[in-house]
């Protein structure tokens, strides 16, 4: 239970470290000519989603690879996951909303999770590698 617990406090961490870096730093100018952004977002939705998917991807890890976990399925298992959550929020939302660029939203939303969900598989990978080690031991 420990590396599921620690999977999500990872996930949490990365996901603020590299959504914040987009908003609030690289991408500001795109975030600011959005309309509809609120000016202050409900924190708590935010983080229950996270600790939400966190938990799937972590028990998706370990349901793929019960034994002899590698980083690269870390990587693998939170590719896969970071492709079906993202292809929602950059080409669908995209279609849905007027937002001032369709290809702007698409480079800023897809980028920005391609680095969450690589970065958090090598994480997710070498927990769930250290924890299956110390089984053995």
């Amino acid at each position: 239970m420990t590396k599921h617990l620690l999977s999500v406090l990872a996930f949490v961490i990365v996901s603020f470290a590299v959504q914040g870096t987009s908003h609030f730093i690289i991408n500001e100018a795109h975030y600011a000519s959005i309309s509809f952004i609120r000016s202050e977002p409900i924190l708590v939705l935010g983080v229950l989603v996270m600790v939400i998917e966190a938990i799937i991807i972590s028990f998706a890890l370990s349901a793929y690879k019960p034994n002899q976990v590698r980083v690269k399925d870390g990587i693998w298992v939170s590719l896969a996951f970071g492709l079906f959550l993202a292809s929602y929020i950059a080409l669908v939302e995209p279609s849905k909303y007027d937002v001032p660029s369709i290809m702007g939203w698409v480079k800023v939303e897809a980028s920005a999770s391609f680095v969450q969900f690589i970065v958090f598989g090598v994480i997710l990978g070498y927990i769930h590698a250290k924890f299956h080690q110390k089984a053995l031991e």
